[in-house]
């Protein structure tokens, strides 16, 4: 009898019911402020969410009450879809300004294709006599069932592992961009792209060992396949919870498309004398703005910035903090705020102000950065430090 909710059917439903909330909620902050990466991510959860409600309802006895239920032409292989959009969505978050292109199109070709040979072979079955009187017609089963699903699942697997390899690589480019450019490295943001990977590549591999083991070792019916949707359905509220509410837009506001040989130069400057080496005047230049200027302070502070204010180009400072100081231009930074927390320690301001509170006065903008930076160059946490000195 449908619907029955069950200890199978329950925990689905409710968890589906929960992600096609944030799915709204996705979808409707996209229409408000158009940020790209909203409807991409609310795609995604669509998609997981509609995987999981074809199972929820066979759960809930959907399969035994509907015998002649034509739902089996529309359980379509989501991962050529979601593949891409994984990326995209990524690719979105990293990329200054980022707009969809056309050719972006491209990368859904395939779930396209896929789609339109599904309605098709519904739409000859459909006009076969006797096609209201049975679950699947004469195309479903001796073609789809006998060969495209079987080519399909060794398309889906290196089609998936492709997309997630170039997605990885794409963060990984640009976290070490996010280290050369800036003082702060947005790293509560960069967390939640890095989990949002590590959950879905979790869910293709359990995916693909269940399915190693359903075809070449035992028969594994709905129930013991239960375990992967229940998985999926908490991934994507997980999802859906953290991509809400976890501001990107400033990833998506960072910008990397400048020229190192002209950014922060005057206009009426000559640009080729930056091709001089570095000299001593332009050390100290830098080394006071640090030092005496206290740059350093601006918790927003970039490559670009301090450039502008050493009268360089980008490529200029970005040489002299490498070479001469050798350093990328996050450890350099940091490392005066590091000195400069030691400095207020030293003046006894942990007794006005907490580690945080000093922390943010020299230049630190999040508890997780500082504890990170604080730990990496001096071997002790800022509470350690304090009780050892």
């Amino acid at each position: 009898m449908f619907p029955d909710f069950n200890k199978w059917s329950l925990p689905l439903l409710i968890l589906v019911l929960e992600g096609l909330i944030f799915v709204a909620l996705l979808f409707n902050r996209y229409f408000k402020k158009r940020n790209i990466s909203d409807i991409l991510l609310g795609l995604i959860l669509l998609l997981t969410c509609y995987n999981q409600i074809c199972y929820t309802i066979g759960f809930m006895g959907w399969y035994d009450t509907f015998r002649n239920t034509k739902i089996n032409y529309f359980l379509i292989n989501i991962a050529v879809a979601i593949a891409p959009l994984i990326y995209l969505y990524v690719k979105s978050l990293t990329t200054s300004k980022f707009k969809f292109k056309k050719k972006y199109w491209w990368h859904f070709s395939l779930a396209f294709l896929y789609v339109a040979y599904r309605l098709s072979i519904y739409t000859y079955d459909a006009l076969q006599p006797g096609f209201k009187d049975t679950q699947n017609g004469i195309l479903k089963i001796e073609l789809d069932e006998a060969y495209v699903q079987a080519i399909m699942g060794y398309i889906e697997t290196p089609f998936m592992l492709i997309y997630l390899a170039f997605t990885f690589q794409l963060f990984y480019n640009y976290r070490k961009k996010i280290i050369q450019y800036f003082s702060n490295t947005y790293k509560l943001e960069l967390n939640w792209i890095l989990t949002f990977l590590v959950l879905f590549s979790f869910l293709f591999v359990y995916g693909t060992i269940q399915d190693i083991i359903g075809s070449r070792f035992i028969d594994l019916g709905y129930q013991q396949r239960w375990w992967l949707n229940l998985t999926m359905a908490i991934v994507t509220l997980y999802v859906g919870v953290k991509g809400y509410f976890t501001d990107t837009t400033k990833l998506n506001k960072l910008d990397f498309a400048f020229s190192p040989k002209t950014i922060g130069i005057p206009e009426d400057a000559n640009i080729f004398d930056e091709e001089k080496s570095i000299s001593e005047e332009d050390i100290t230049t830098v080394r006071d703005l640090m030092e005496t200027d206290k740059a350093y302070l601006n918790p927003e502070l970039n490559l670009s910035d301090l450039a502008k204010m050493a009268n360089m180009s980008r490529g200029q400072l970005s040489e002299i903090v490498n070479t001469a100081f050798n350093k990328n231009f996050n450890d350099f930074v940091n490392g005066y705020r590091v000195e400069a927390f030691k400095d207020m320690l030293k003046e006894n301001k942990h007794q006005q102000l907490s580690l945080l509170g000093i922390a943010q006065e020299c230049g630190f903008n999040s508890k997780a950065t500082f504890n990170r930076v604080f730990k990496k160059l001096t071997d002790l946490s800022p509470t350690e430090f304090l009780k050892n000195n």
